[in-house]
Order: C-alpha cells, then structure tokens, then sequence
C-alpha cells in the first residue's frame, strides 16, 4: 500500500532530522541520562519507519488482508505516543506525558502483532 511506504519514508526524514539536532543541537544541553531517553526515542522511531515501510509493501502482496493495514496505523500511532513522548520527556519538565509512552510501546506490539496474522490468515 503506497500510503505507508510514504508516510514511512516521511518519518524516517524526520527521525534523521530529530536524530541529527540530538545529536549536535542537544548533546552539550542535555544531562546524559537525559539525551539516552531521546536517542532511544529516535531508534524506535527509525525502526517502525523502516517497519512502516515493509507494511506498505506487504499490504501490496497480501491485498486482502486489512489487519496488515491496521497493524500500520497501530505502529503510525507508536511512532507518535512512544517516540514523541520520549523526545518531549527529554527536553522538557512534562512529567504528565510519562504514562504516554507505555501506550506507544503498546502500540507497537498490537501493530507487530497485527502484521503477523495478517500474513499468517
């Protein structure tokens, strides 16, 4: 499916744009306990990018098999709570975005898990 080989390609523009400030903008700002929870941030949003990537070429194999479909949006929604929560948590004193993160992670699973009936039905 060609929305998320693009919306995939989108994110992985903006995990090296969000990589790349972490890593020249931010390392002399944040404490380094800090700049780990961004950096891990970015490796989870790289990963479900790329990860984005593969549903949309698997939607294109498997046409009929919506949950792979949903498994992406489940994993969209990942990159947004987990990683998005992570960056804001490094940067700022926003303490109430913590129980966000846990959501994201559990987004990836569901989606993770989606994409494998998907292909398995």
């Amino acid at each position: 499916m060609q929305t998320f080989v693009i919306l995939g390609s989108i994110l992985m523009v903006l995990a090296v744009a969000i990589g790349a400030f972490g890593a020249h903008a931010l390392k002399s700002k944040l404490a380094p306990d800090k700049l780990k929870v961004y950096e891990v941030g970015v490796q989870y949003h790289i990963a479900h990018a790329l990860g984005l990537i593969l549903i949309g070429l698997l939607a294109g194999q498997y046409p009929d098999a919506q949950i792979i479909v949903t498994g992406g949006w489940f994993l969209a929604a990942g990159i947004i709570l987990f990683s998005g929560s992570l960056y804001v948590l490094s940067v700022a004193k926003a303490r109430f975005l913590g129980p966000i993160t846990p959501l994201g992670g559990l987004s990836f699973m569901i989606g993770w898990v989606l994409v494998a009936v998907g292909v398995l039905s």
